[in-house]
């Protein structure tokens, strides 16, 4: 027999006596994560000024180029060779033309100029054919015996610096909603604190990876707003387009991102860096290539009921690499970074916090505030692959 009496159903327009079910737990899927920051962890110190320094050197190089097209009597026979700074060759250096097994003994240098007077195939080595742009490299320098101490010669350090930005957002809540009970949250005031939290820590991951400063007044005035360079601003020496001619790849590279564009790459920072990537930021794009890479050589046994797809560290002749994955990087780009050269470093009491401020009116308000700025050292240390097919 059917059901006579009151039911769940029979309580009226909107069921008033009913009491609402509404679950205490608050769903939020913008993203916010931040896997650059975590990789790099937190600064060992902090900036000290909005313009913050650091010292950066170098030793003197080993290697010069051949600035010449024309040579007297021919390329295999010429003693006087023109290069683009003499200054770097010393008398009795021992240089190697290019990737040859001659020898060469420097034995005149023009001081201030562009000249060297060699002897060609020193030590009974086969003399080669030189060419423009063909890269000498000295192997070291050969003193006499009893001789004078040759002149001093040295690097001169350089100083170079970035700029802090400070990350705000304000919070606004009234007296009547923060004394109103609500779901999910127990204080709205706190709630908002973490929501905008989140926000200014997903910016400054993006700030770091894509932030640019002024190209004027870059401390900042009344009108212009202080910012940080980022990490893909501030690469300029080892910049790679695939396809462009800026790898030596051989035909049929094309602009797709595979291993041989990646080691190419990892080998020319590796040619003039004493540091090693260990780190290589990607967008998801690039991050489906990297996991291609193994593709191929996959196996497994019957048995198995996990496919897995992914590569988290590539390992390479030029050092071991934590793949990290990053909504904010360009989806065409690829950052190889050493990360033990980066530091991303908050203003001296200046790391996020909550501010509160003076209420003029029924209202708690306040804000959420940080101000930081990014150490990167030795840019050419680092490399930046862009222009990849997505």
């Amino acid at each position: 027999m059917a059901f006579t009496g009151k039911a769940s159903y029979s309580g009226g327009a909107g069921l008033p006596e009913l009491v609402e079910d509404v679950s205490d737990i608050i769903g939020i899927v913008s993203p916010f994560e931040t896997p650059l920051l975590d990789h790099l962890g937190d600064a060992k110190r902090s900036a000290m000024s909005t313009v913050h320094e650091w010292i950066e050197d170098a030793l003197l190089p080993n290697k010069g180029t051949i600035n010449q097209v024309t040579f007297n009597p021919d390329p295999l026979t010429a003693v006087g060779i023109i290069v683009d700074d003499a200054s770097i060759f010393s008398i009795g250096d021992l240089v190697r033309p290019g990737q040859s097994g001659e020898v060469m003994l420097v034995e005149a240098v023009d001081v201030g100029g562009s000249v060297l007077g060699v002897v060609r195939g020193y030590g009974a080595t086969t003399a080669v054919a030189l060419a423009d742009d063909m890269e000498l490299h000295i192997l070291g320098n050969a003193a006499l015996e009893g001789d004078d101490s040759p002149g001093a010669r040295f690097s001169n350090r350089v100083r170079k610096s970035n700029y802090t930005q400070i990350f705000t957002s304000g919070i606004d809540v009234s007296g009547s909603l923060q004394a109103s009970r609500a779901y999910g949250i127990s204080d709205e005031v706190d709630y908002q604190k973490q929501e905008r939290m989140r926000e200014l820590l997903r910016d400054l991951e993006n700030c770091v990876i894509n932030g640019v400063a002024p190209s004027s007044d870059q401390q900042g005035t009344g009108a212009v707003r202080r910012s940080m360079n980022g990490l893909i601003h501030s690469m300029n020496t080892n910049q790679f387009v695939p396809g462009a001619g800026a790898i030596p790849l051989g035909d049929g590279a094309g602009d797709e991102l595979n291993e041989l564009v990646l080691n190419a790459a990892l080998k020319q920072i590796w040619d003039q860096s004493s540091g090693g990537i260990d780190t290589i930021v990607v967008g998801g794009a690039q991050k489906r290539k990297i996991n291609g890479f193994a593709s191929g050589s996959r196996a497994y046994l019957p048995e198995d009921q996990t496919y897995s797809d992914m590569i988290s560290v590539y390992e390479s002749d030029f050092g071991v690499c934590r793949v990290i994955l990053s909504r904010w990087v360009p989806t065409d780009t690829v950052m190889l970074l050493d990360s033990s050269r980066v530091s991303v470093m908050p203003m001296q009491g200046r790391s996020f916090h909550y501010k509160p401020l003076a209420a003029t009116g029924d209202s708690v308000s306040g804000q959420v505030i940080g101000e930081y700025t990014m150490e990167f050292k030795n840019e050419n240390a680092h490399g930046l692959i862009s222009g990849l097919a997505v």
